[in-house]
């Protein structure tokens, strides 16, 4: 179990490198005071926990920074997703939310409730959420201070069959799914990852879009690059909530090309 003291993890990566890997949705650890607000009981919890959880992510981006010639820094969620979500905007007036799966879900990836209706979002946003986003701000800042630039690499997996609280769940399910952002994705750093991964074979933006920018930074500062891949668990892992398999080491070696391959953007 992780201490209330450690939500999160700033990894160090070589001082030069100015990449940044993201690893938000690894981990199932959920303290205590907050299961006491969640309405499952013990085993429809761990089924959800199985759906939910981007499993062996975080296991995958440290095989990969082994591997790098220039080892980047990790910043790694600590707690479940179920705490709070790092990557939703507290305000968020986006489709997620009224599915329930905003900033703090109130509901299952089935679509039944996760927590009491009309729960106060706000004490869990001020203990975790916040705090996560400054530190999360903090870290590419100082990427920007000591190289001049800093890409977040997000990454995250998906299911081979599409959950019922996706949206868009219909459009293809590639190996590799690139997110990308018009503003902090230039084509550079797209081109070195359809590279590092092709093999696999990849799609932009299906069946998850976007990137992950800190609200400082985004829409303003071309100094941060952004790139979200969401690898399919079939690829990796038994799912759902399963062991890893031979998979892993395979991406772990592509992710680890191309954060070598950013060191010469």
């Amino acid at each position: 179990m992780i201490p209330e003291s450690a939500p999160f993890q700033l990894i160090p990566g070589a001082v030069e490198s100015p990449v940044l890997l993201h690893v938000p949705h690894s981990s199932r650890a959920i303290p205590e005071q907050v299961r006491s607000g969640i309405v499952l009981d013990d085993g429809a919890l761990e089924t959800e926990l199985d759906h939910i959880t981007d499993s062996h992510t975080a296991p995958l981006a440290a095989l990969a920074s082994e591997a790098c010639t220039v080892p980047p820094w990790r910043f790694v969620n600590c707690l479940s997703r179920l705490v709070v979500d790092p990557e939703r905007f507290p305000d968020d007036r986006e489709e997620m939310l009224a599915a329930g799966m905003g900033a703090v879900y109130t509901r299952t990836t089935h679509r039944e409730p996760l927590r009491p209706t009309g729960t106060d979002p706000e004490p869990l946003l001020d203990r975790y959420f916040h705090p996560y986003a400054r530190a999360m701000t903090a870290a590419v800042d100082e990427r920007l201070a000591a190289t001049g630039r800093a890409v977040v690499i997000d990454v995250h997996s998906y299911p081979a069959t599409a959950l019922p609280y996706e949206l868009h769940g219909t459009g293809p399910r590639p190996p590799v799914c690139l997110g990308t952002d018009g503003f902090h994705t230039p084509p550079g750093l797209l081109a070195r990852a359809e590279a590092a991964f092709g093999g696999f074979g990849t799609e932009l933006n299906s069946p998850f879009p976007g990137t992950y920018v800190p609200l400082k930074h985004y829409g303003t500062d071309p100094r941060v690059g952004a790139l979200m891949i969401e690898i399919r668990r079939d690829l990796y892992m038994t799912e759902p909530g399963g062991p890893a398999g031979p998979g892993l080491e395979a991406l772990a070696s592509a992710l680890a090309r191309l954060v070598d391959d950013l060191m010469d953007a």
